[in-house]
């Protein structure tokens, strides 16, 4: 329904419009796809595709407060309200805002199928943006490994920034 919005407000595309205002102008590398429902509309809830790198670049331009090409792309509030717990999910310090799981330590992930993601830490000025082949989509197990590899790379920053 997210991108049926968008796409009336804009008269866009929702690729043609993130292509406009956050690819080209945030300097991506390569070109990304964007999987199309039965209806040949973008699903907007999940399925671009991207190369690592630019996924860590859209990790980038959110951490920078939704900045591409020197000029806000974003409402300013928007990632602050985006980022935050808007709905609980039965699952301690977690939860859902829009578009973006949440942690009580301000920390945000998307969290994509088969090993993609985006984990941002705004208090470390950390991104990471994994890629990988899980043998499963999504579930329980393959949750708890991301959050492992997320929370022991927050350590090694911690580390590293105490030495």
């Amino acid at each position: 329904m997210i991108g049926v919005l968008v796409s009336k407000a804009t008269g866009k595309s929702l690729s043609s419009y993130l292509s406009e205002k956050v690819w080209a102008p945030f300097g991506m590398e390569q070109d990304a796809s964007w999987l199309l429902g039965s209806s040949g509309h973008e699903i907007s809830g999940c399925c671009v595709q991207a190369s690592t790198r630019d996924m860590a670049r859209f990790g980038q331009f959110i951490l920078g407060g939704g900045m591409a090409g020197g000029k806000a792309v974003l409402p300013e509030d928007w990632i602050a309200k985006a980022t935050t717990k808007q709905a609980d999910i039965g699952a301690p310090g977690q939860g859902y805002g829009f578009q973006w799981w949440t942690n009580d330590d301000g920390s945000f992930a998307a969290q994509g199928i088969f090993g993609q993601g985006i984990f941002i830490d705004p208090k470390r000025k950390l991104v990471i943006a994994t890629n990988g082949n899980w043998p499963m989509a999504t579930g329980a197990a393959v949750d708890a490994q991301r959050e492992a590899f997320y929370k022991s790379v927050q350590a090694a920053v911690d580390a590293e920034t105490k030495s």
